[in-house]
């Protein structure tokens, strides 16, 4: 592998010709880079920044405090995957605090874990925060036509699934984009295709590469997305064939539309995007949460928190650049979501680059 990677790293160096600026919009794609090196490999001008591709990192501080309400109600079983329990919310409180204080906050691994937990007790509302881009939206789909079809009546959904395209187009339109091209995250676009990257390159006039997660497919991806850009062929290309299709998977895209209608949503560290979330149709919305348990607004924050890490999740500033980082806000003690999640930059950097 090394060698190989080493001989798509003298080829980038070959082609380059002048400074350009890619980012990646994968968690899993930052820690491989991080992990590995690549960036350390870039021909000196080529710049790769990391983008929101942490959909734990993301999720609104107001969907956190939600779960927070309802994870301290004593008839309520939140449930939801590991890293969404040390999430932040406005405050410094996140879920485990609440489970240490008494609360019922359990972790799956599978949304339809909560479908077995509800059956199981019948007398307790089990809540599920669903959280992910368009590669977990589909089980959490299947958690909803299978409840409703089971007639479980004590099971809820609290959802907070948001879509990786609308974040681009959003990176794209702001006030002083510097992102000439995109690295686009392979697992979404083996579940939704490549139609919305394609069209994302029409409007823009970027170049877009589908790639991978292993070294040789991110160099890969590097070397054609600066292939496109050195040639002015602002195009969709496939670095990822051998599990991404055009049409993405047809089942999977089938049960999100039944299950789940396209809206505007507001991403942590950037505010509402237009189209960048799903909701629950309204043959689905007995599930919400929302719709059966009143739920207010959220705490201030700590005015004093020095984290950035909204300017990290826009690509705008590396997780280095914090004045918080590996002092004050640490795995351990986070001061913000991206040092939370396994696929947060910040966490990626304390694992690996902390003593550089």
């Amino acid at each position: 592998m090394t060698s190989t990677v080493n001989g798509l790293a003298t080829r980038l160096a070959a082609i380059t010709t002048r400074p350009w600026t890619l980012m990646e919009v994968c968690g899993g794609q930052t820690h491989a880079i991080v992990r590995w090196g690549l960036d350390q490999l870039l021909p000196p001008g080529l710049r790769l920044i990391h983008g929101p591709g942490c959909p734990v990192c993301v999720t609104p501080a107001a969907t956190i405090d939600a779960a927070l309400q309802l994870a301290r109600r004593p008839e309520v079983i939140l449930c939801s995957y590991g890293d969404m329990l040390r999430v932040p919310g406005s405050s410094s409180d996140d879920l485990l605090g609440v489970r240490a204080a008494g609360g019922d906050v359990r972790l799956l691994t599978s949304p339809l874990q909560a479908l077995e937990l509800a059956r199981r007790h019948p007398q307790r509302t089990v809540v599920f925060l669903a959280v992910g881009f368009e590669t977990t939206a589909p089980a959490t789909a299947l958690l909803a036509r299978q409840a409703l079809g089971s007639g479980v009546r004590n099971l809820l959904l609290l959802t907070a699934h948001v879509r990786v395209p609308p974040a681009m187009e959003a990176i794209l339109s702001a006030d002083g984009n510097q992102v000439q091209g995109f690295l686009a995250a392979g697992h979404v676009c083996t579940v939704m295709g490549t139609g919305e990257l394609n069209e994302l390159v029409q409007r823009h006039r970027v170049p877009v590469v589908v790639t991978g997660f292993e070294p040789i497919d991110l160099m890969r991806g590097l070397l054609r997305c600066v292939e496109l850009l050195e040639a002015g062929q602002p195009q969709l290309a496939n670095a990822y064939p051998r599990v991404v299709k055009p049409e993405g998977n047809p089942a999977a895209r089938a049960l999100l539309e039944e299950v789940f209608a396209v809206v505007d949503q507001p991403w942590r560290g950037f505010g509402m995007i237009p189209g960048g979330g799903l909701a629950l149709r309204e043959a689905y919305a007995s599930l919400d949460v929302r719709r059966h348990v009143s739920l207010g607004g959220g705490t201030a924050g700590d005015p004093g928190n020095p984290c950035i890490s909204g300017l990290i999740l826009q690509g705008r500033r590396s997780p280095r650049d914090c004045p918080a980082f590996g002092t004050s806000c640490t795995p351990e003690h986070p001061l913000g979501a991206p040092m939370v999640s396994s696929e947060g930059a910040c966490a990626a950097y304390h694992l690996y680059r902390r003593h550089d």
